[in-house]
């Protein structure tokens, strides 16, 4: 590992590429000292010195935005849609988003609850930023995308982590409700969940939702859910969601995102739905953020919500295929640990002999042109592990393991 890599991650070196009297630095503090680095972003800046490296560390499909999604950004371009728009998204598209909660998910949503933004990432920092001050916690389910971490520290919050368990059989991923519940103080502000799970495919079950939903309200806590990946679950239409068991008034945040049903990653798109009360808050919060998601945009965004049912069904056909491609291929190597994931595009594995995941990823880069997500980027007791990303052709995805095996062995 190098000299960089193992630096604290909190020192201003490690974080920004400069000394610690850097003039530049200064005024970043005292937040951006907190933020910690994140290996996963490193491993893929790491994988570009090296020529034709074969990367499936990044979160998307190798599909690109099909026409039908397209064609009405080229049309809304032309037309001349290419001013400001509405602060938190058009009118059409939120009703549209209304209307697909309806006919997916069976739940009524007026437009004041609805918020288009510019990317998940984005409804993430809003939904946060807008109920957490200095020394809040926070309770997150790990393993978790680091941008959701980073996104607490940058409310200048803390985060108690609560670890999913692999069961000892290696089958599924477990999580224990009452270490949830036992991670709450009084100073806790909100507890973050991301189901499905990246980089897991963990599911969580309803009844757990409506248990922590139930707690949640007993104790006046938000809840925020990461469900970027609720459609892509294997065997369901969706997966569960905590609109199934929350009340219009709840403190709840549900984070959404085109890009990954749709093949959207380029687009920054994604959406929110809040408390209507929290309508206001939002919008003055986007005024000084970036003033609302382009305008011409949008009208894709409303053609992959209301015509892209099929192709979402044969993203999730290839998926799967994947998956079990995947995981055929990882049972037969001894020694390694790993959870068919229920949902999403990831296998996070864990072999033995390998605790180093950032030296791993490296090495894999290095000797086998092969590009992986180290586990340390979802949190720190995952050092162990590695995400691999099979949302890519089959012929990809079996040059992948063949280099991955020839590691391994």
């Amino acid at each position: 590992m190098s000299d960089k890599t193992a630096r604290p991650e909190n020192s201003p070196d490690h974080l920004h590429g400069h000394s610690e009297t850097s003039a530049c630095c200064q005024f970043m503090r005292p937040v951006m000292d907190q933020i910690r680095h994140n290996p996963g972003a490193d491993i893929i800046r790491y994988g570009r010195r090296v020529p034709n490296v074969l990367a499936l560390g990044t979160g998307e499909t190798d599909t690109p935005t099909p026409e039908f999604i397209t064609r009405p950004v080229a049309d809304a371009l032309t037309a001349g849609h290419t001013f400001y728009g509405p602060i938190l998204g058009r009118t059409d598209l939120r009703q549209t988003i209304a209307e697909y909660y309806k006919s997916i998910y069976g739940v009524n949503l007026s437009l004041d609850r609805v918020i288009v933004t510019a990317s998940g990432t984005s409804a993430i920092h809003l939904s946060l930023t807008s109920i957490l001050e200095k020394g809040d916690e926070v309770v997150a389910i790990l393993p978790l995308w680091k941008n959701l971490l980073g996104a607490i520290r940058l409310a200048q919050a803390e985060t108690h982590g609560v670890d999913l368990h692999l069961s000892a059989d290696g089958k599924e991923w477990t999580l224990d409700l009452n270490e949830v519940f036992a991670a709450v103080t009084p100073k806790t502000r909100a507890i973050v969940i991301n189901t499905p799970n990246n980089p897991t495919g963990w599911v969580m079950q309803e009844d757990d939702m409506r248990a922590i939903m139930d707690f949640a309200r007993s104790r006046g806590l938000w809840v925020v859910s990461d469900e970027v990946y609720g459609r892509l679950v294997y065997g369901e239409k969706r997966a569960p969601s905590f609109l199934d068991v929350a009340k219009p008034d709840d403190k709840l945040f549900i984070v959404n995102s085109f890009s990954k049903n749709w093949a959207m990653t380029g687009w920054r798109l994604g959406w929110l739905i809040a408390p209507a009360a929290a309508e206001q808050r939002i919008y003055d919060l986007v005024l000084y953020d970036n003033m609302g998601p382009p305008n011409f945009l949008q009208f894709g965004a409303i053609a992959a919500l209301k015509d892209g049912e099929h192709f979402l069904e044969e993203q999730k056909t290839r998926f799967r295929a994947n998956r079990d491609i995947v995981c055929a291929a990882l049972s037969g190597i001894k020694g390694m640990h790993y959870a068919a994931p229920q949902s999403s595009f990831y296998v996070f594995f864990k072999m033995d002999g390998e605790p180093d995941c950032m030296a791993f990823a490296k090495r894999l880069i290095d000797d086998h042109a092969l590009g992986l997500a180290p586990g340390c980027s979802f949190g720190r007791n995952y050092e162990g592990f590695m995400r691999l990303c099979y949302a890519v052709s089959e012929p990809l995805l079996r040059d992948a393991l063949d280099r991955l095996g020839a590691a391994l062995r």
